[in-house]
């Protein structure tokens, strides 16, 4: 038997592994898991090559708990190890970084990317563990090896009767820890972090129904049918798969294995996805993965962290901020990379060139897969454009190659339905909606139903309107604006028609200057200045009588600031105006000034002005209360 101390120059390492890597303590599990699976697929190649003379077979890892004897076993059918070997890659490697270790993390606690660093992923173990032994043998022929520590630097390394090749990892779970020694909890971490491990994995058995057997149906004399019960049989419970959907080349896979894997990943979603992205590239990076477009809501608060990272088919993060770019960070599926190590942090993932690559990818890909889904059936896209819309749109306002990718699939709905690509929409109003000064105004409604006046005012005179209702739809057309030549967007309630869109024509009033002058004055001193601003207009006398209008800037930045836009916050306190359009041919106004009692006047303008609030939800509380009931008075 050998004794000795680990090649590590401090007193005590493991108190500071346990300190350092508390918060992280569950992936211990991880770490000897994937071990084991290194330690199995290295003993595969060796055998395809021929440097193995031995049987690869079909090997599992088998994870056991021991409850009574407070133990958990990880046990692998690998390359296994010599003693020789156990003193290079346990007792030497392992700390041969020791300092360096202490000197990057000794005021870091919180840091947890310290896994997998100068060899610790073996002594990850020794966070819930207060001894651990190491029983191997060798696919060479010598003798197993026995290696044991108790979590102090010291260790014995002994000869094994072990005869089968492989290792074994026992760890003697410690009082704090015991948690590791329940089946729930281990299955939940197992699942969590190895539910795709290319090597099968074995935790217990299982009962099914027998597959050879078939139940016999039998029928008594008054022809009543029995069936007798399915033969149970005991198998091994396998809690992995190892050859999941994105590990396979897109040529293999059918629209339903596609579904079979989403449902995998998320066995609690029952929409199914509106379709899927596959990558695969293996230069100048490595990356495989599937991402699924889920139907999406307008709210900008949807649950992200449902994309899954992996290395190697082993679970790392479902926090991908840094390599997926963040709009696509609303999708689902999986991203596995070998060049994203499992000790991903944030300082790393911003640093490192080959993430900025993935995340360059990532967005072309997407790019590409939506031009594609748009030209091979528009029909089906134009469909599916409410349910992704956010994520395009979030996209064009975040990333510029994205933006300049997207002219090719973006769509600009229509009130009545119809779809337009940019280009087809500008040739489409160009020689209607430009106004005197040679601008084209692009007109949109955010609410159908509560604007629809003012979009019937519009189509009157042939107008297209957009419905554009994302939270989002200010920051995106402050974008267009700014990036198209000559274009502006106007919301279709903003200000009359006539003025969202001026032409040379001009209407004459029907009021000289005196009773223009007298209509202001009643007009102001009735309509608080305060919550309105008066603005008379000469409209056709068919047009509305009173218009409620939002000026278009200070709406534009007030939905900014409130669905995030940077440096709005001064726009917070300022209170809502509106303008009150009134048209100064309509019938209603020459009633008005035709009025002669004061009172009489002023009741024609409160109701004229609470019906256009009406129209606009601005009607609200007391103040609608009182309305209804001036109503019913005027009606009698």
């Amino acid at each position: 038997m050998t004794k000795g101390n680990i090649n590590v120059s401090v007193e005590n390492i493991f108190p500071l592994i346990k300190k350092f890597l508390y918060s992280d303590h569950e992936i211990f599990l991880r770490e000897l898991v994937s071990n084991a699976t290194d330690a199995t697929l290295k003993l595969k190649h060796l055998t395809n090559i021929g440097d193995a003379k031995v049987e690869y077979g079909n090997p599992v890892i088998e994870v056991k708990i021991d409850k009574e004897g407070k133990k958990l076993h990880i046990i692998d059918q690998g390359l296994g190890m010599t003693a020789d070997e156990v003193e290079k890659y346990i007792n030497q490697v392992a700390f041969s970084g020791a300092e360096e270790f202490l000197d990057k993390y000794k005021d870091s606690a919180k840091d947890s990317g310290i896994i997998g660093h100068f060899g610790l992923g073996f002594y990850s173990a020794f966070m819930v563990a207060e001894k651990v032994e190491i029983i191997t043998k060798s696919f060479k022929d010598e003798p197993a090896a026995h290696w044991t520590c108790d979590g102090s630097p010291e260790f014995t390394l002994e000869a094994s009767d072990k005869t089968d090749r492989g290792s074994e990892i026992i760890l003697h779970i410690a009082e704090d820890s015991t948690e590791f020694l329940e089946e729930s909890r281990i299955s939940e971490l197992l699942y969590k972090y190895n539910k795709f491990m290319p090597v099968s994995i074995k935790f217990g058995t299982k009962e099914i129904n027998d597959p050879e057997h078939t139940p016999e149906t039998t029928t008594d004399k008054d022809g009543k049918e029995t069936t007798e019960p399915h033969r149970k049989i005991t198998v091994d419970n396998i809690i992995n798969n190892p050859n999941p959907a994105w590990t396979k080349q897109p040529a293999d896979l059918k629209d339903e294995d596609y579904s079979a894997f989403y449902r995998e990943l998320y066995p609690m979603q029952m929409e199914e996805p509106l379709f899927n992205i596959h990558l695969n590239v293996d230069y100048p990076f490595n990356l495989t993965g599937i991402l699924y477009f889920p139907k999406m809501s307008n709210d900008m608060q949807i649950q992200k962290d449902k994309i899954q990272l992996y290395q190697n088919q082993v679970y790392v993060t479902d926090n991908v901020e840094g390599i997926v770019p963040e709009f696509l960070t609303m999708l689902r599926g999986v991203i596995d990379s070998p060049d994203i190590p499992l000790n991903v942090s944030r300082s790393y993932l911003q640093a490192d060139g080959a993430v900025k690559k993935i995340s360059s990818y990532i967005t072309r890909k997407v790019a590409d897969k939506l031009k594609s889904l748009f030209n091979s059936n528009r029909e089906d896209f134009e469909a599916k454009w409410n349910d992704i819309k956010i994520v395009i749109e979030y996209g064009m306002l975040s990333e510029d190659k994205f933006f300049e990718k997207s002219e090719a699939f973006t769509l600009y709905p229509t009130v009545d339905g119809k779809y337009y690509t940019y280009d087809e929409l500008f040739n489409k109003i160009k020689a209607n909606q430009t106004d005197k000064d040679g601008k084209l105004v692009i007109l949109y409604a955010s609410n159908a139903d509560a604007q629809h006046s003012y979009i019937e005012s519009a189509k009157a005179k042939d107008y297209e309107v957009l419905l554009l209702d994302s939270p989002i739809v200010s920051h995106l057309i402050q974008k267009l604006e700014s990036t198209k030549e000559n274009i502006t967007f106007a919301r279709v309630d903003g200000d009359h028609v006539n003025n969202l869109i001026k032409k040379d024509e001009t209407t004459i009033s029907k009021l000289d200057e005196e009773q223009t002058k007298t209509l202001d004055e009643l007009l102001k001193s009735v309509i608080p200045s305060d919550k309105f601003q008066v603005q008379l207009e000469a409209m056709d006398s068919t047009e509305t009588p009173f218009t409620i209008t939002q000026p278009e800037f200070m709406r534009r930045m007030k939905e900014m600031q409130a669905s995030g836009g940077g440096g709005m916050q001064m726009f917070g306190n300022m209170p809502e105006m509106y303008n009150v359009i009134v048209n100064t041919n309509s019938k209603l106004v020459s009633d008005i000034l035709a009025t002669e009692a004061k009172e009489d006047k002023d009741r024609l303008i409160t109701q004229s002005l609470d019906l256009a609030r009406l129209s606009q939800g601005l009607l609200k509380g007391e103040e609608l209360t009182n309305f209804i009931k001036r109503s019913y008075e005027m009606i009698k």
